[in-house]
């Protein structure tokens, strides 16, 4: 079965020099896939020439007029901008020509553009960011949200929980992945109302067996692999995300910088370059690249802006296995069985909206 995604060919920092590479290798490991490149297209077509690939009998080009750039306000690229390539490519997904959208752009406006086009599921209040990060069990930790959201209630998180299980279980062929609920301690009482809350809505549901909660975990927990998906409000999942970035920069600029001192030190480095490129590639955070955009009416999926061909070829594989696997009819079927129409627990100070 041919599956097609539409590739927003201009978004993120390097536009057409990096997605075009990215989609041409792709093509190359993946027959059953049909890409629709989405841009400006006497730049697309200049840079399918340089690659010798402007023939290419699985790749079609769909002119667009406009570019989201990356510091477009969201009202620029949701009104003025209608035929930019990121909203021509999300319309696709909704025409039913393509099945999943992949696009490094602006995230803000991609989030915008997507809810306004796609618009969000049956149950679903707000959409959620959701990527994956590497635990020690060389395997992923799914989490969310990373940024959609930063203010949220009860059950907004008791969504994600839900939307999340879906696709880990979809992605990952898990069953019943645990779900851990990010907090300041592990026990029951901690953390802020909001947690409070919904520690008490997933434990509810776990205790009738619809989700499998783990309980509450803490930051070190997303590194150990303690559960398959942390839930967390947009704010602190974005903190997180950032953070865990920054480190695994410095760590891998740290050794560098090391192992380069001396005639020893780069001797020790010569020996130990097995290990260390395994380390490598364990920790790049190119492998874990592609983000989804979770609760909408269509697939689409967010690239970090200042990825590599390497890094966005990424997103397009975790946009085609999601497709792959049936991930949008899963989550429909699962909202509608798992989604709850009850108000929030009464929390303190929060005006339920």
């Amino acid at each position: 079965m041919t599956i097609k995604i539409s590739i927003d060919c201009m978004g993120g920092d390097h536009g057409p020099s990096v997605t075009i590479p990215a989609a041409l290798s792709f093509l190359s490991s993946e027959p059953e896939a049909e890409l629709i490149l989405v841009g400006l297209q006497d730049e697309l077509r200049a840079e399918l020439k340089k690659h010798k690939a402007d023939s290419h009998p699985r790749l079609s080009i769909l002119h667009a007029s406009e570019v989201v750039t990356m510091d477009d306000p969201i009202e620029i690229a949701l009104r003025r901008k209608k035929d930019s390539s990121m909203r021509v490519a999300i319309e696709l997904v909704k025409d039913g020509k393509a099945q999943a959208c992949v696009s490094a752009g602006n995230t803000g406006a991609l989030m915008a553009v997507s809810r306004y086009v796609l618009k969000t599921m049956a149950g679903v209040d707000r959409p959620a960011i959701c990527s994956i990060l590497p635990n020690q069990k060389d395997g992923p930790t799914y989490m969310l949200d990373l940024g959609a959201n930063v203010d949220c209630e009860p059950h907004h998180l008791h969504q994600f929980a839900i939307m999340g299980s879906v696709l880990v279980s979809a992605m990952e062929g898990i069953k019943r992945p645990t779900i851990g609920l990010l907090n300041v301690g592990t026990e029951e009482i901690k953390g802020n109302e909001v947690v409070k809350a919904t520690g008490k809505l997933l434990r509810e549901d776990h205790e009738r067996g619809a989700l499998n909660f783990y309980g509450n975990v803490e930051g070190n927990d997303i590194f150990k692999g303690t559960t398959d998906i942390v839930v967390c409000d947009g704010f602190v999942g974005n903190v997180t995300l950032k953070a865990a970035e920054g480190l695994g920069r410095f760590v891998k600029d740290a050794l560098t910088t090391e192992f380069k001192r001396n005639p020893l030190t780069m001797l020790g480095a010569i020996i130990g370059r097995g290990a260390l490129k395994k380390f490598s590639n364990r920790f790049n955070p190119s492998r874990y690249n592609g983000a989804s955009l979770l609760g909408l009416r269509g697939l689409v999926f967010k690239s970090h802006g200042g990825a590599d061909a390497y890094s966005y070829e990424w997103a397009i594989k975790r946009a085609f296995d999601a497709a792959k696997y049936n991930v949008q009819e899963q989550l429909s079927a699962m909202i509608a069985e798992l989604m709850p129409r009850t108000p929030d627990p009464e929390v303190p100070g929060i005006t339920h909206s």
